[in-house]
């Protein structure tokens, strides 16, 4: 699932195979877009903010993408065959006489001046693994609306940018509350510990394929609640749950455990 973590991996692959290089094939399959021709164009960077990527083209250009829920982008040399979906799900290809960046199920593709990306990115919190960082700002941010539940103040990109569900049950979990607790309730220790341990879990991430939270590296047991439900919990052996949390426009899949966590539940 892409949180900022892969998100982050995705901008430095895409980076190593475009950046540098001058476009030989360019298809934007989006139709506000679909006329847009970036070959003969340089690719100079590409760059994660949060969950968002941002691609920087010669002539003050950004190829702006969302991975959302299954959304990727794949990389290919010359002769390989492409293996992410059927064709009608690809959404963009951007290729030079090296590799080949083919985006499947992007829902979100936009071309955009570079000097108005904050028009895209403007309103997120300050990015777990960019060099924005302030935990300060990040923790007055969560702080802001203390009724709200933990789980969807760590959900909203705009206090802090780069948590998904996985992150956000595993964030609760070691804090040893539920994500339905409202922020404000916290003990003044725990809320300290929020930005940093936060920070933790997806530095930790960055560079690894396969996520883990618990610091094992075995299947089954490198998450401590995510995906888990109805299996036992990793720490004490009670069977985790699985629930439904959301805002109101979108409801995600919880996960927690009813003996390591304290909070109202579902």
């Amino acid at each position: 699932m892409p949180e900022g973590d892969t998100v982050y991996q995705a901008a430095q692959r895409l980076h190593a195979a475009l950046a540098g290089h001058t476009l030989t094939r360019s298809d934007l399959r989006v139709p506000k877009f679909a006329t847009a021709d970036l070959t003969g164009r340089t690719v100079l960077d590409v760059t994660a903010r949060g969950k968002h990527l941002l691609t920087r083209i010669e002539g003050g250009l950004t190829l702006h993408s969302h991975l959302r829920m299954d959304g990727s982008w794949r990389i290919y040399g010359p002769d390989e065959r492409w293996r992410g979906g059927p064709g009608h799900q690809i959404r963009a290809i951007l290729g030079n006489t090296e590799r080949t960046a083919v985006g499947y199920r992007l829902p979100v593709l936009e071309l955009l001046r570079t000097t108005d990306e904050e028009k895209a990115v403007g309103h997120l919190g300050p990015d777990l693994l960019g060099p924005d960082w302030d935990p300060e700002r990040a923790l007055n941010n969560l702080l802001a609306a203390p009724e709200r539940p933990l789980g969807e103040a760590l959900l909203d990109q705009r206090n802090l940018a780069g948590i998904g569900n996985v992150f956000k049950s595993e964030v609760c979990f070691i804090l040893g509350v539920t994500p339905w607790l409202p922020i404000g309730e916290l003990s003044e220790e725990t809320a300290a510990r929020l930005p940093a341990l936060s920070k933790k879990l997806l530095e930790a991430n960055r560079h690894r394929s396969d996520r883990t939270t618990t610091g094992r590296d075995l299947t089954g047991q490198r998450l401590f609640v995510y995906g888990r439900a109805p299996r036992p919990c990793l720490r004490c052996g009670t069977p985790v749950r699985r629930g439904e949390q959301g805002d109101g426009s979108r409801s995600r899949p919880t996960y927690w455990c009813p003996s390591c966590q304290q909070g109202p539940t579902p």
